[in-house]
């Protein structure tokens, strides 16, 4: 039995003779895994993914469907913390997401919740890195290089240029953008351009609200969200204020003042 994937036919059980698979994992229906990939014993591997050549998969890692995986790629490794003294920790990966050449992908840490997760439909491009007990959301792009320190969050929809470094803890708010070669070392809002070293505020990413269909009238209210925060000269407690006394409701605005109000880093300025 055959189904089509990214114009490939791919079979049930479609494992490089070079491949080694340990006993104890699971492998769903017309994954492919490519010569010299190794999947370890607690590796779960959903339906329709594809593992390109030299990937290593190890530790309790559970890998959803649709995904395509490039050579050389490691995942599910130990994670780089000193405090970590080999427990049990996990890494989640949902379906749809593409993973590019060389990209590493650690698993949690017991301080920091015992699991790393990623959601769908995400690009990592190549040489990428997501350190233990990040959480990243969907339809997120990070570019070349990028490297997420320990216990990072990014949310939907965000765009992340090549070789950017996010510190630890910082959160990255969704549709936001950070130019390449930035510097992220305070938390991001959303809807919010950022580049730089460090990574200040540059204006809305228009652009983005626009592709994720945003409305022009929610885009208006955004921007004097933005002029509120950046330009009126009050503090994040007074702006918040004077936001929620003053801007239309929305979805989009109260996951704006929400985000404010947890941003124990402090944000970009």
């Amino acid at each position: 039995m055959a189904a089509e994937k990214k114009g490939k036919v791919l079979h049930m059980s479609n494992i490089h003779e070079t491949a080694i698979v340990a006993p104890g994992a699971k492998i769903g229906k017309n994954v492919e895994i490519g010569p010299y990939a190794i999947i370890g014993e607690n590796v779960e591997i959903g339906a329709g993914t594809v593992v390109g050549p030299h990937v290593v998969i190890k530790g309790w890692t559970t890998i959803g469907k649709n995904n395509e995986i490039f050579h050389g790629a490691s995942i599910g490794f130990e994670p780089q913390d000193l405090k970590f003294d080999g427990e049990k920790s996990y890494l989640f990966i949902g379906d749809d997401n593409t993973i590019r050449e060389n990209v590493t992908i650690h698993r949690g840490t017991a301080d920091g919740g015992g699991e790393t997760r990623i959601g769908n439909d995400n690009l990592l491009m190549a040489y990428c890195h997501v350190a233990h007990d990040c959480q990243l959301g969907s339809h997120i792009v990070m570019s070349n290089a990028t490297n997420l320190a320990g216990h990072v969050v990014i949310e939907d929809h965000t765009v992340i240029a090549g070789m950017v470094g996010v510190h630890q803890f910082v959160r990255i708010g969704k549709m936001s953008m950070v130019g390449a070669h930035s510097k992220v070392v305070k938390d991001v809002p959303p809807y919010i351009l950022v580049d730089g070293h460090p990574a200040g505020v540059n204006g809305i990413n228009v652009v983005g609200l626009r592709r994720n269909g945003v409305t022009p009238e929610k885009r208006r209210e955004i921007k004097r969200a933005y002029k509120t925060l950046y330009r009126s000269k009050l503090n994040i407690d007074e702006a918040i204020e004077k936001m929620d006394q003053e801007l239309d409701a929305s979805e989009e605005i109260e996951h704006f003042l929400r985000f404010l109000r947890n941003a124990s880093r402090g944000i970009c300025r």
